[in-house]
């Protein structure tokens, strides 16, 4: 065995040796544990350490050594074997069973290999025997210490990685999406957790099964075409939609996919040059839900072609099936019919309940319609109570009428709404191919007409469409643009029917009523083209014309020393309920330098029970200025008759109906008795209209009636 030099000249050799090794270039200097129970060593390698750029800390025994290790990290320690109170293979027994992350060189005077196994064994990097060269101690150090720095720079990335990772899956479980990969074959080894929600499956559940399981079966062709190509590299910008299965429901789950091919490595990564070879043989994919937006496209389709109250077709669908339809029987023959439905009086239920109620009774109507038809029947809802039918393949037009009436009978039957019962009818209009159009167009605007007829001649049934009844509307057209003409052009006239004291045979007021000059047609009476100026809205135009004129007539009769005679004009609804009837009004006999008092307003019931509160302002400043107030054609309508207490009126005017039935002398009449004692009562003012008998004439002299007006006096002049 080699001689051991002794320790002055170990120190010696040490000392001589150390300015040869440079200092090692370091942000920060490693810390070494210096662990030898002899004083010189000790200081030996603390200067040797330090000119080389290691922190250095001493221990001189095993003791102390653990201590410092419990209190401090070190890099490195520089270990001897033999020492006092704790040797250093305790030392290194310490580092093992407390996991101190340091790396050993044992430095001893005992060269034996049981030491040097042990201590190797025990985690030791290196086994130097005293006394060693300091170049080679320097040598084993950096070496050690580089071995570590890569072990650190090593574990560093596997950290970076697995926070990467962590990110990552993160990323990935926690976004919208579902994202996958598939192998060459096309089988699932990654998914993310979205699989659980959009389809109820878990992950362990979908790894290792093929994808076209999960696809419907009608989109199988499509999702595996799509597949092969992305595997040979065609890769499109463009998404795919599919239909994915959930897991144990029949529901399907519409997504939208997007896939790249990739070529994995042995590291399970890959790169984009990878991506774009056509040998590639796997697929990164993201699947999106897109059941919202197909619900919401299916919504606005429903729309398109549905009405959404009563889940009846609308008119754009009609309009396509009536089309269809017609090509059909254009075709093979035979007949069709459309059908114009609209409900009487719907205004009245949605005034009276609200629009809501209105509403579930159009629902309750439509359900009751549907009854009536056929399976190839197409009940269409085009408007707010307005319905449209068409009927393919019918044999003649009688098996229209069989379902117009049966429509006209289970409508008759009572809606309920709160224990009351809501009475509802219809106005129908029928026309037939090829009788009455050969067009769509044609055929709607007739049954169209067909069913205007019906309103205007008493609701609750159904016309079919006749050449009569286009005349009658071609007529109504003529009247109505003629109209525009003569207001222009000065054609109308006013002529004056007294009002007559039955007592004293005197005339006490004078009723304007307005007739038309026509240019070829002579001399109008009002029914010619009151009710089609109602319909246009050329009422009110021809009501200020009226009272224009009324006002000029009345300067004559002033002139002439007449002034006392009352004039009454009759005003139309329309009028009455213009924003500035009343200024208007004021206006223009203010105009003419008359008192109010000359003038009397007629209305009717009707007028005055649309709006109560309204009518109430309306009278009550008219009456405030003079202008008295007279009720026309009292007793036709239905009104409850409590207006007469509240309103300021002045004069009810007997309807003409009750005058006509009075036709043998001596014949009691009781509503005409009663009416006119309920006048007395209130103090109103009485006359009886259309007079044109003297049976009629005494009869009423007899019961009390005292104003009377009539050809029996005299016609309009």
């Amino acid at each position: 065995m080699k001689p051991q030099p002794s320790r002055e000249e170990m120190s010696e050799s040490i000392s001589y040796n150390a300015s040869s090794v440079p200092l090692q270039p370091s942000l920060f200097a490693p810390t070494v544990l210096v662990v030898d129970d002899e004083r010189g060593l000790r200081n030996s390698l603390h200067e040797l350490l330090n000119m080389s750029g290691y922190h250095v800390i001493c221990a001189a025994n095993g003791r102390e050594a653990i201590t410092l290790l419990n209190n401090k990290s070190f890099d490195l320690v520089l270990l001897d074997i033999n020492m006092p109170f704790i040797s250093g293979q305790g030392v290194m027994d310490f580092i093992i069973d407390n996991g101190i992350d340091a790396s050993v060189i044992v430095l001893s005077g005992e060269s034996t290999f049981d030491q040097a196994t042990q201590s190797m064994r025990k985690g030791a990097e290196d086994f130097l025997v005293k006394p060693y060269a300091p170049d080679e101690l320097l040598a084993s150090l950096a070496k050690v210490l580089k071995k570590r720095q890569r072990r650190d720079d090593y574990l560093l990335i596997q950290k970076r990685l697995q926070c990467s990772e962590e990110l990552h899956r993160f990323i990935v479980n926690s976004a919208p999406d579902l994202i996958y990969m598939l192998d060459e074959e096309g089988c699932f080894y990654f998914v993310s957790e979205r699989v659980e929600s959009l389809l109820g499956c878990k992950v362990d559940d979908i790894l290792g099964r093929h994808f076209l399981e999960l696809v419907c079966e009608e989109d199988r062709r499509k999702a595996e075409y799509a597949f092969q190509r992305q595997r040979k590299g065609q890769v499109k910008r463009e998404g795919i939609e599919l239909r994915l299965r959930a897991k144990g429901s029949s529901d399907l789950r519409h997504v939208e996919v997007r896939a790249i091919s990739i070529e994995l490595t042995a590291a399970g990564i890959y790169t984009a040059e990878n991506a774009r070879r056509k040998d590639a043989n796997c697929t990164y994919g993201i699947a999106r839900d897109i059941g919202d937006r197909k619900r919401s496209e299916a919504l606005q389709r429903y729309q398109l072609y549905y009405d959404f109250l009563t889940s009846l077709p609308n008119r754009t669908l009609f309009d396509d099936r009536l089309e269809i339809a017609l090509g059909q029987v254009k075709r093979s023959g035979g007949m069709l019919a459309v059908m114009a439905l609209d409900m009487d009086r719907f205004r009245k239920i949605n005034e009276s309940f609200g629009h809501l109620i209105g509403d579930e009774v159009l629902q309750s109507v439509a359900l009751r319609l549907k009854k009536c038809l056929r399976e190839g029947d197409t009940l269409a809802r085009v408007g707010g109570d307005e319905f449209t039918l068409l009927l393919p393949n019918i044999n003649n037009k009688a098996d229209a009428a069989v379902i117009a009436e049966k429509i006209l009978a289970i409508t008759a039957l009572p809606v309920y709404h709160q224990n009351k019962e809501l009475r509802i009818s219809f106005s129908i209009g029928v026309a037939t191919y090829p009788d009455h159009g050969e067009t769509k167009e044609a055929l709607r605007l007739h049954a169209d007409l067909a069913m205007y007829r019906v309103k205007e001649t008493g609701r609750n049934g159904f016309r079919v469409y006749s050449k009569e009844l286009q005349r009658g509307i071609s007529h109504s057209l003529d009247v109505e643009n003629s109209l525009h003409r003569a207001i222009c052009e000065d054609e109308l006239r006013l002529h004056y029917q007294p009002q007559v004291d039955m007592t004293t045979n005197r005339v006490t007021g004078l009723e304007a009523l307005v007739r038309w000059q026509h240019p070829q047609r002579g001399l109008l009476p009002p029914s010619e083209f009151i009710p089609i100026a109602e319909e246009t809205k050329l009422i009110c135009t021809i009501g200020d014309w009226v009272l224009n004129q009324a006002c000029k007539d009345a300067l004559v009769l002033k002139r002439l020393g007449l002034g006392h005679i009352k004039i009454a004009i009759n005003v139309s609804p329309q009028q009455f309920e213009g924003d500035d009837f009343e200024q208007r009004l004021f206006n223009t006999v203010r105009r003419y330098g008359l008192d109010y008092d000359f003038l009397e307003v007629e209305i009717t019931e009707n007028s005055i029970m649309r709006d109560m509160n309204r009518t109430m302002d309306i009278l009550t400043t008219l009456s405030s200025a003079g202008i008295t107030i007279a009720v026309d054609d009292f007793g036709s309508g239905y009104s409850s008759l409590g207006y007469l207490h509240t309103l300021p009126l002045h004069t009810l005017k007997l309807d003409r109906c009750f005058v006509q039935n009075i036709a043998h002398a001596g014949e009691k009449n009781t509503i005409i008795d009663a009416i006119l004692a309920m006048a007395k009562g209130l103090k109103i003012d009485f006359i009886a209209e259309g007079v044109e008998t003297k049976i009629q004439h005494d009869y009423l002299m007899a019961a009390g009636c005292v104003l009377s007006q009539g050809y029996y006096y005299s016609r309009p002049l």
